[in-house]
Order: C-alpha cells, then sequence, then structure tokens
C-alpha cells in the first residue's frame, strides 16, 4: 500500500465511520536471543510493539526471531506469503544469505528497514538504521592508543561476518595505524562468549605475551575474561569490549583494571527502526536513509550515564 491510499483510507474512515480500517502488517525479523546483546534487542523490539500497536491501531505487527540465516529467510517468505507485509524492519543474521531474499520482496516494492548488520547491497532499503560502526571501531582504537601509549601487541576478536564487523575492524585498524600496537592475531569469536572462550585459548597458547585485548563486544569480552582466568595468565593488562552490557558498566564504574572502559552500542536501536517504520508507512514524513546512532567511550568519569540496572542488557 502507498502513502496515498493510506492517507486516502483515513479519510474515507472519517467521511463514513461504519466502514472498517484497513489494518496494514509490518514484518519484524531479527535474531534470537543468543548472547546479552541480542537478549536486549529482543526485550527492546517486544517493548516498541506493544507500544505501537496501541499508538497505531491500523498497524499489525508480526515479529520472528530465527537462530540461523536460514530461519530467518524462511520466516521473512511466510511473512510475505502468509501476512502479505506492506514492510520489512529486518536485522540479517549474517549479510551475504540475506541479501538476495530482502532484495526479492524489496522488488515487490515492500518497504524495507534494515536495521544494524548491512545487507551486501547497501542500496537495497528504503531505511538504514544503525549505531556508527566506523565511529565505534575507531573510538576503541583510539582508546587502545592512549592506554598504550608505548605501543604493545594485542588480540583482536571479531563479530559474526558482518558489514558492520567490517566496518568496526577496518576504523579501529586506521585508529592504531603508527601508534606502535602490533595486532598478532585476530578471529572471529561471532558476538558468543563459548566461541571467544575458546578463540582466547587458543591465542592464549600461541602467544606466551599478550598486552592487551580489543573484544570489540561485552559478550565476546565475557569470554576472554574466562579464558584469561582459567589460563593463569598474568601478563594481560587489560581488555576492551563494547555495547554497554550493565555488568561491564558496573565495572568500568569501579575501577577494574580489566575493564577500564567500555564504548556504546545500544540495543534499542531496533525500537529506534520500528517507529520510523511505523512512521513511514502511516503518514508522508520523509523517513527514509540512513538514521545513525553514535558511539560514546565510556570511563569511570561518565559511566554512572550510561549504567541502567533494570536493563536486560
Amino acid at each position: 500500500m502507498t502513502k496515498h491510499l493510506m492517507m486516502g483510507a483515513a479519510f474515507s474512515l472519517l467521511a463514513a465511520p461504519v466502514l472498517a480500517q484497513e489494518t496494514t502488517v509490518i514484518g519484524v525479523s531479527i535474531p534470537a536471543a543468543t548472547h546479552g546483546w541480542a537478549g536486549g534487542m529482543n526485550f527492546h523490539a517486544q517493548e516498541a510493539i506493544d507500544r505501537l500497536e496501541e499508538v497505531y491501531p491500523e498497524l499489525d505487527f508480526v515479529l520472528a526471531t530465527a537462530s540461523d540465516p536460514a530461519k530467518q529467510v524462511s520466516d521473512i517468505e511466510d511473512m510475505v506469503a502468509a501476512r502479505g507485509i506492506s514492510a520489512l524492519v529486518v536485522l540479517p543474521f549474517e549479510s551475504e544469505p540475506l541479501t538476495g531474499p530482502v532484495k526479492a520482496i524489496a522488488d515487490q516494492g515492500v518497504w524495507v528497514t534494515v536495521v544494524d548488520r548491512g545487507l551486501s547491497e547497501p542500496n537495497i532499503q528504503d531505511l538504514y538504521v544503525a549505531g556508527d560502526n566506523p565511529g565505534f571501531g575507531r573510538v576503541s582504537g583510539e582508546y587502545m592508543v592512549s592506554a598504550m601509549p608505548d605501543g604493545g601487541d594485542i588480540v583482536v576478536l571479531r563479530g559474526i561476518p558482518t558489514t558492520i564487523d567490517n566496518e568496526r575492524v577496518e576504523g579501529f585498524q586506521a585508529a592504531i595505524e603508527g601508534s606502535g600496537i602490533n595486532i598478532l592475531g585476530m578471529e572471529h569469536g561471532n558476538w558468543n562468549r563459548d566461541d571467544s572462550f575458546t578463540v582466547m585459548q587458543d591465542f592464549l597458547s600461541r602467544y606466551p605475551e599478550i598486552d592487551a585485548v580489543w573484544a570489540s563486544d561485552d559478550d565476546m569480552a565475557v569470554g576472554v575474561l574466562a579464558a584469561i582466568e582459567a589460563a593463569g595468565r598474568d601478563d594481560i593488562q587489560f581488555v576492551l569490549g563494547g555495547a554497554g552490557m550493565k555488568e561491564m558498566i558496573q565495572r568500568v564504574m569501579d575501577g577494574d583494571t580489566m575493564i577500564p572502559a567500555d564504548v556504546t552500542y545500544p540495543p534499542s536501536m531496533i525500537a529506534t527502526a520500528i517507529e520510523l517504520t511505523a512512521v513511514g508507512v502511516t503518514s508522508s514524513a520523509p523517513v527514509s536513509g540512513t538514521f545513525t546512532i553514535g558511539s560514546v567511550l565510556v570511563t569511570p568519569e561518565n559511566a554512572e550515564n550510561y549504567y541502567f540496572p533494570d536493563s536486560p542488557f
């Protein structure tokens, strides 16, 4: 349904209240809560849907969570076939496997909002909502440089293979260039505690001296810290994660030397994406384009501003 048709339907309701209001269906497809950030994202998605269904009685939402890319593709195809969605809000499990299927429904005229993990072809979506991933990497790298003025040897854990992971790593590498910081190894921890524990165990067995770790995510930092403790290593000065997990923010607040800082990347961005999509399909407001949420360095001086004890993440 086009915006003009929707506006016409609303006008008809005013002129003849006996007519039933047509319902527009918005599909929301996101990864399952396989780690803390995703758990927070699931929480904020459901909260936004519950709130928006009250605000927009003409909208109906269908939410599906997927534990792998194939399930997510199937969920989206079902939304089109069974529910006839007019718009899709999708946070891809992985970029490449979702690009073709999402492009196919966009070609059918479905409004597409992509969140966080971009598609391999960025011109498919009508709206892109994400954190500042190059900035996330840059802020992380700048902190590492400031914390290691004499340089040193580090290891890096990457997330799931996605466009945003590439952007973060590129931003980080650019920030540390020429600083004397040397990356000994870089592997995918998939934003997962258990995977990151295994990756860090491998790093620890390969490298007898590691000065610091860029875990690039708080869930991965939890796995890294567990591996360091299990190995009894005391050479690692600190671990830098990211995303603002409340347990990590608490450690920053407490002056924990192993977690001296954090970098924000709020899971509530999914709620922003759903709300902007609702505005886009119910009005003529110009909401297409890119909506970027900046990343902030969290230190003991400002950590209290980013500590939300009641948050699921």
